[in-house]
């Protein structure tokens, strides 16, 4: 009997450890939400509250990089195509409630990183399908490829204009 109570303890033992293990492992996948009243800061990022949040998989043309604006041509005339994707943002916005689900790690900037929604509807789908943002395939894994094809194809936002990418753009400054 008394080896039995040795092999049930070590039996419990070791399944009360594989449940904890699981269990941490199921929390640490747990996404974040965090949801209000929005600051747009440019066209891939916001502020909820103090959390400022950067738009996962995607890229806008750069507001302010370095102390330079990011500048398209439409038929030669010069037009920031930055504050452009801030203020579609802002019109899709609208002052409603944002939710965003965010992802575990923060980018290299600290920034929360995420897919933000308004009434279920994703605002990087959004961007990206109006021609305001770019799909971001070092880190989207071409999740908004098609709709990044869809505004290409149909001149919409940026695409009606010359442009440089935004990750060609601070590359190059």
């Amino acid at each position: 009997m008394f080896l039995n109570k040795k092999k049930l303890f070590l039996v419990i033992s070791i399944c009360l450890t594989f449940f904890f293990l699981a269990y941490n492992d199921v929390k640490s996948q747990e996404i974040e939400i965090i949801e209000g009243k929005s600051v747009v800061i440019d066209g891939d990022t916001i502020k909820i509250g103090s959390e400022k949040i950067r738009f996962s998989g995607i890229d806008a043309p750069e507001s302010y990089y370095k102390g330079k604006e990011q500048i398209c041509l439409k038929q030669d005339v010069k037009i920031s195509c930055g504050k452009l994707s801030k203020e579609f943002l802002i019109q899709k916005i609208n002052n409603q409630k944002v939710k965003c689900e965010i992802e575990p790690k923060p980018d290299t900037y600290k920034r929360k990183l995420g897919e933000c929604f308004i009434n279920n509807k994703s605002l990087s789908h959004l961007l990206v399908k109006n021609g305001y943002a770019f799909d971001y395939p070092r880190y989207s894994k071409k999740k908004y490829a098609r709709d990044q094809e869809y505004a290409r194809e149909n001149k919409l936002g940026l695409w009606d204009m010359k442009f440089e990418f935004p990750w060609d753009f601070r590359k190059n400054n």
